[in-house]
């Protein structure tokens, strides 16, 4: 799956393990997070990883379960979203995962509102 994604997806991930620990809930919750849109997980090199920047110490970055719900409901699939959240983008500057993780998620939120519809 990850041939196609831009290389900065794959760059720092966690296994489903890890970020069980490090959200302190059960595996099978964080399965959980991601069937619901919370978190978005990919194969890569033989098992399922979430790209680390989705994590801020012990919790989901704040706005990203939302900007993933916004870009599901405009139609999008997971490697879309996975695509556009690492995709840089001069106007913002950087990538959107970027402007979340620094707390600009309202912003990004915006922008995918524009894109989905």
């Amino acid at each position: 799956m990850s041939e196609t994604l831009p290389a900065a997806v794959t760059e720092e991930t966690l296994t489903v393990s890890d970020v069980a620990s490090r959200l302190s809930i059960p595996v099978s919750r964080v399965h959980q997070l991601v069937r619901e849109g919370h978190l978005l997980s990919l194969k890569h090199g033989g098992e399922v990883v979430v790209p680390a920047v989705f994590l801020d110490g012990n919790d989901v970055v704040r706005g990203l379960s939302g900007t993933i719900s916004v870009l599901r409901d405009g139609g999008y699939d997971n490697r879309e979203i996975l695509t556009w959240l690492f995709t840089e983008d001069e106007s913002l500057p950087g990538s959107p995962i970027g402007a979340i993780s620094a707390g600009r998620h309202k912003e990004v939120k915006r922008r995918a509102q524009a894109m989905a519809f």
